[in-house]
């Protein structure tokens, strides 16, 4: 029958197991310290943003090609008066039809619904009773559509907006400053209305009355 002594493992046994298990931490350790430092190179690369060009901007269309499309503004006497898409070689017909055909007052007799339009083309359809013209175009020559002149001293807000590089607000203040000083003697009044400049009275010549 083995004696106690027999039973306690020598000192030496159980230090060489102590030192295994120690060795055996220290490789999962070292292993756990590898795991960890490719991690964070893999984040810390996946985290670099690479900026792309931004996709060409598209007209109403779909075309990016603005050779193929026909930019015009369409106001005066038609249902929907707005900015419009239309394909290369279209109508002045096709340009009354996308602003939701002609008003009840207009005069179609007064413009060729017929001819082919421009692209940056303003049209003004004029209503029954006003004249129209052939405006004189800024950069020389003259514009492909007849348009009424709009008189600076009787002509609302919303027929003012009709007018290049005047908006809603500018156009009230053109008839504020009317109100406060009276008629309008020359197209060069507008230089004492705050916003107008010597380019946008330039482009209202031909196109304004006084």
């Amino acid at each position: 029958m083995p004696g106690l002594a027999d039973l306690v493992p020598p000192p030496e046994s159980t230090a060489a197991r102590w030192r295994i298990r120690l060795g055996a931490v220290v490789v999962v350790l070292l292993l756990a310290l590898a795991v960890a430092v490719v991690i964070g190179a893999v984040g810390a690369s996946g985290t670099t943003a690479q900026v792309l060009p931004s996709a060409p901007v598209l007209s109403s269309t779909g075309e990016a090609d603005a050779e193929q499309t026909a930019i015009v503004q369409v106001s005066g006497a038609v249902r929907a008066p707005g900015v419009y898409s239309l394909p290369a070689g279209a109508r002045l017909l096709d340009a009354v039809a996308a602003a939701g055909g002609l008003a009840d007052d207009a005069d179609p007799a007064a413009v060729n619904l017929a001819r082919v339009v421009g692209d940056g083309e303003q049209i003004v359809v004029p209503r029954v009773g006003e004249v129209p013209i052939q405006p004189v175009d800024p950069s020389g020559g003259a514009q492909g559509a007849l348009s009424p002149l709009v008189d600076l001293n009787t002509a609302t807000v919303e027929q003012l907006d009709t007018l290049p590089r005047i908006g809603p607000a500018i156009a009230q203040r053109i008839v504020d400053w009317r109100t406060e000083n009276g008629r309008f003697t020359s197209v060069d009044d507008l230089s004492e209305i705050s916003g107008i400049g010597d380019k946008t009275i330039e482009s209202l010549r031909g196109l304004v009355l006084p």
